[in-house]
């Protein structure tokens, strides 16, 4: 099985995103398998051009080039493709989006009916492969979550990948400072590491993972008070 992240936090692994992606990594490797993590700031992506010459003059290539020619290949060839991104203006970074935009050369430009929806039929070669979501978000409720995990939805729709859940975490940013206080951090990055190894071990993630993932640690004028103490009126 092959797993490939992509990480498209501006923090790499320094960062909140990094910091609930690798335990869920570990997870996933302590389940037996490899996995590959690209981040997604440190390469040449540049922005979808809407020529559609990957559909048309140069079928299932597209005329950028860039390191998308080597990314391609491996979005193809992932068993379980991982998406991990910050909210960042109710959606993902924009180094991200690019990545998503370019996908385009890995479909047909025809249209096929499926599930009663017009959709794009995936090349051959290219996996119906598990999708994943990680993202953290600076905001206390999840609802904060809802216009990035409805956009990820529709790209394994369009791109023919089964959505296999999101890890999800509220105010992640302000774990260092819950762990100095001795409050149960440590809980939710092992709720991160069980995640992934049941998405390898059993394809999905259990409900009671989830929740300890997305767990309140404390109420939310805690969390409101710290950040207009840190900002105030700036």
């Amino acid at each position: 099985m092959k797993v490939l992240v992509i990480n498209s936090s501006p923090h790499f692994d320094k960062g909140t995103t990094g910091g609930i992606l690798a335990p869920f990594m570990e997870g996933m490797e302590s389940a037996g398998v490899e996995v590959e993590i690209l981040y997604a700031s440190r390469l040449d992506v540049k922005p979808c051009l809407g020529c559609l010459k990957c559909w048309d003059t140069s079928p299932g290539k597209c005329i950028q080039d860039d390191d998308m020619q080597d990314l391609l290949p491996k979005i193809a060839d992932a068993d379980v493709l991982v998406l991990a991104t910050p909210v960042y203006v109710d959606g993902m970074t924009a180094p991200m989006k690019a990545i998503i935009d370019r996908m385009v050369p890995l479909i047909h430009g025809t249209f096929e009916i499926r599930d009663d929806h017009c959709r794009h039929p995936i090349r051959e070669g290219v996996k119906r492969g598990k999708l994943v979501l990680v993202s953290p978000c600076g905001f206390t409720e999840m609802d904060n979550f809802d216009p990035l995990v409805a956009h990820v939805k529709a790209i394994c729709k369009n791109m023919s990948r089964e959505y296999a859940g999101a890890l999800l975490r509220p105010y992640g940013w302000y774990f260092p400072v819950l762990a100095r206080r001795g409050l149960p951090v440590e809980r939710v990055l092992d709720a991160c590491r069980k995640a992934g190894a049941q998405l390898i071990l059993d394809g999905r993630f259990s409900e009671d993972v989830l929740r300890e993932v997305s767990a309140d640690l404390v109420p939310r004028d805690e969390v409101v008070e710290q950040m207009r103490s840190h900002y105030g009126d700036r």
